[in-house]
């Protein structure tokens, strides 16, 4: 049988061809996109870590309400080590710039999921900004002052993968 020089189609192999290239560009990118997923979560949670220290910098200079008054301590930001997956958000209303057991808890912030707090430097920190001007406090549970302090997000998966979060006595905070 004679093929006709106007009929146009593909054939077994140039469909065999081009199925085996898609298969092969799939295998590739997919493990290359679960990694990259990873890595997003981790910069989105560190994004969020200093976007919620600046909240409440920003809570305190606005003097807001707290249980309908505005705590005498301002607000601040708690983290432990042993906390790994979270950290609290807390207004100071017994006015002693440090996260304890007389103090209001305004949110638990959970990290996205795969990313946890790998290190806090110092241990178990809190951050407080006290109103008006915010003066910023940072210190351990053991009433110790630091200049600066340093939270330090990583992959649960991969653990050389972090980010810091860097927060200094004026305010400033910094990160990767």
């Amino acid at each position: 049988m004679k093929k006709n020089e106007n009929e146009k189609g593909f054939t077994l192999i140039e469909l065999l061809v081009v199925i085996s290239i898609i298969t092969l560009l799939t295998a590739v990118i997919l493990p290359n996109f679960r990694s990259a997923e990873k890595q997003l979560a981790l910069q989105r949670s560190a994004h969020k870590l200093s976007q919620d220290i600046r909240k409440t910098q920003e809570m305190a200079m606005s003097a807001k309400t707290f249980n309908s008054y505005v705590p005498s301590g301002g607000y601040g930001i708690h983290f432990r080590l042993s906390w790994k997956t979270y950290y609290k958000i807390y207004a100071d209303t017994n006015n002693n710039q440090q996260y304890d057991g007389g103090d209001g808890e305004v949110e638990t912030v959970n990290l996205e999921k795969g990313v946890y707090i790998k290190n806090v430097s110092p241990s178990s920190l809190s951050v407080n900004f006290k109103p008006p001007d915010p003066t910023t406090k940072i210190t351990t549970e053991t009433n110790a002052d630091s200049a600066a302090a340093i939270i330090t997000l990583s992959l649960e998966a991969d653990s050389a993968k972090e980010k810091n979060i860097r927060i200094n006595r004026a305010g400033l905070v910094e990160g990767e």
